[in-house]
């Protein structure tokens, strides 16, 4: 396994929206980012499907994107392996989506 650099590591905090009639990364909660899945949050399929959507967002490999926090709740944190200053600037732009 490479070691990751910490300024390879970015964190983020995510609404899920479950139940959604399609999937949709954009817009703000707050300070959290705005994830919309088809999954029902039902035996992790959301939490699945937001990784995945979330991967695709910001153009990572889903491996890339890891649940650290609030697997069983709407507001999740989720930590991002890429390049720090590529990931931040992806997440403004979609968090100024409304």
């Amino acid at each position: 396994m490479d070691d990751i650099a910490v300024d390879d590591l970015v964190r983020i905090t995510v609404r899920v929206r479950p139940g959604a009639s399609r999937t949709r990364v954009g817009g703000a909660y707050a300070d959290a980012l705005v994830v919309a899945v088809g999954a029902p949050a039902v035996d992790g399929r959301a939490n699945e499907a937001v990784v995945a959507a979330v991967a695709d967002a910001f153009g990572l490999r889903s491996r890339d994107v890891r649940l650290v926090r609030g697997d069983r709740s709407r507001t999740k944190v989720l930590e991002l392996t890429g390049d720090r200053a590529v990931l931040e600037r992806r997440f403004e732009e979609l968090h100024g989506l409304d």
